[in-house]
């Protein structure tokens, strides 16, 4: 399982490199599913090793895809911090005392979408400062928010049920 995980996360790292280089339609609209991988990583990961592959998944994206390098590091490494936190908030303690990994099966597709939200906001708020936010106008930077935290989520949720376990196989 942990093989099966580790691939299909680098290969939703290069599709998200994909997300930046090629789906770029509107400066309103900025996509990225680097937020829900870095919250599906599995909950046996500790903190700081989770720390460091959020460290390494964003410099990786910043340097073959975005051209600032280190936005996408600083807004994500926050995420991997909130990381064990939001899934204690919203799952509960067991799920990590068990080290069991959360699924829309197992909690719904609700409470998995309020945590893909919350991490998409921490993400996107980062973001959208560090990517000139203090001087672009107040509206501007909103629209970018809630347009981006939209589309941001619903495309997460499908990428969140493929990293997430499926009991069955």
């Amino acid at each position: 399982m942990k093989q099966r995980f580790t691939v299909q996360y680098i290969l939703l790292v290069l599709v998200q490199l994909l997300l930046c280089n090629y789906f770029r339609f509107t400066p309103y609209v900025m996509l990225s599913i680097l937020p829900v991988l870095v919250l599906c990583i599995p909950t046996r990961v500790g903190t700081v090793a989770g720390l460091f592959i959020a460290f390494f998944t964003g410099l990786s994206v910043d340097f073959l895809a975005e051209g600032v390098v280190g936005i996408n590091t600083f807004a994500l490494v926050p995420v991997a911090l909130l990381r064990r936190g939001l899934i204690r908030l919203v799952f509960g303690e067991e799920l990590l005392l068990r080290g069991e990994n959360f699924s829309m099966k197992k909690f719904g597709p609700l409470k998995v979408l309020f945590v893909i939200f919350l991490v998409q906001t921490v993400f996107l708020l980062l973001y959208i400062w560090a990517d000139g936010g203090a001087v672009r106008p107040f509206s501007f930077n909103l629209w970018r928010y809630l347009a981006s935290v939209l589309a941001g989520t619903l495309l997460s949720v499908a990428v969140a049920d493929i990293l997430s376990p499926d009991d069955r196989r």
